[in-house]
């Protein structure tokens, strides 16, 4: 009886071995493949998406599908580990160089999303953001313009909008991969609801929310200077305050622009085009904002300076003279353009840009 009980026991503890050595060996293995960098496709890239609600197992099959895991037990083995098969997230993912399972899972867990980034810089016109989104490689320009001739977007704030145009919030965006147009415009509005919100809490205005990004968007075409921009917007109120004409040269341009006939140059013949976007012919605000206007120059429209100035002219560096007086103001003309260029430092002053133009504004 002992013999046949220390037999029994002597088989119990050979197969415990054999079990414990096979389940280390495969432990070994399964260790190994999991810490094992692994690259199954043969381009330099290899892009994966994973849609919004899809479990482990169609995960799992789109990384063996797209070689960036080699089999379904290695990948299997890689999220037991890590203990994140609960955190993977949708999403596109790029995969440009062979990774462990392990670095794989970690990714995907971490919501590292391939996306390019777009910026469009303060100033632009729909147009202008039209051809910077087709550069980038996301889609044509004419899909950008007609997703932005959607008003209806913006109707709670300004039901006489015709188009996003200045309602485009100026600003770096990560997109995905493929971007349609209509999904970018609604994140660069709701971007300028957020911004302008922000920019217009706690104050009162006499003006409409499209009369303020419009002259937002005069401030963001007259001047880049920080310090200047709430004295422009002051010139154009204490204007609005006198009934007299803006006479900005940018909605000269805006106006050419529209109708085709811009060459890059203003003209004194260009300053009775007519247009309702031409503020030289007609009084008061422009109908509408001329570009997308950023957050500095939505501020500056909300709380210009307290100045009574009525009347700027440019330096020619970027830079501009201030003046109360239609006296002040033509001798700042006759310093800073005629005598200017009569010296030939600016050229011979004829068809003249928009920052040297504005001398005329009288």
């Amino acid at each position: 009886m002992r013999s046949k009980s220390a037999k029994t026991v002597a088989i119990v503890v050979v197969l415990l071995a054999l079990l414990i050595g096979g389940t280390a060996a495969l432990v070994t293995v399964v260790w190994g493949k999991i810490h094992q960098p692994y690259q199954g496709y043969e381009k330099g890239e290899q892009y994966v998406d994973i849609p919004q609600g899809a479990g482990p197992g169609e995960i799992r099959r789109r990384l063996i599908e797209a070689g960036v895991v080699a089999d379904d037990l290695t990948f299997r083995a890689a999220l037991w580990w890590s203990g994140r098969s609960r955190s993977l997230k949708a999403g596109e993912y790029r995969f440009d160089r062979a990774m462990t399972p392990l670095a794989v899972v970690e990714k995907i867990a971490n919501g590292d999303v391939y996306t390019k980034r777009i910026t469009f810089p303060e100033g632009l016109t729909i147009r202008e953001m039209a051809t910077v989104y087709e550069s980038h490689g996301f889609g044509s320009a004419r899909d950008f313009v007609t997703a932005a001739s959607d008003a209806s977007l913006v109707h709670d704030l300004d039901p006489q909008a015709k188009d996003l145009e200045g309602y485009l919030f100026p600003e770096t965006y990560s997109l995905p991969r493929v971007a349609p147009a209509g999904r970018l415009v609604q994140q660069m509005v709701d971007r300028f609801r957020t911004t302008y919100q922000e920019a217009v809490q706690g104050r009162s205005d006499s003006l409409t929310t499209r009369q303020i990004v419009t002259l937002a968007s005069l401030v963001e075409k007259e001047t880049a200077q920080a310090q200047e921009r709430p004295m422009v917007s002051a010139v154009y109120r204490n204007r609005i305050k006198k009934g007299m004409g803006m006479q900005a040269d940018p909605t000269v341009v805006y106006a050419l622009v529209k109708a085709g006939r811009y060459d890059g140059n203003i003209r004194r013949g260009d300053l009775d085009f007519d247009s309702p976007y031409n503020t030289y012919k007609y009084p008061g605000l422009p109908p509408g904002p001329i570009a997308s206007p950023g957050r500095a120059s939505l501020e500056a429209a909300l709380s210009p300076s307290n100045v009574a100035y009525l009347y700027f002219v440019s330096r020619n560096d970027g830079t501009h003279v201030f003046a109360e007086t239609l006296a002040e103001h033509n001798a700042n003309v006759q310093k800073w353009q005629i005598e200017y260029f009569k010296r030939g430092q600016g050229g011979s002053g004829k068809g003249l840009g928009p920052s040297q133009a504005s001398g005329r504004r009288r």
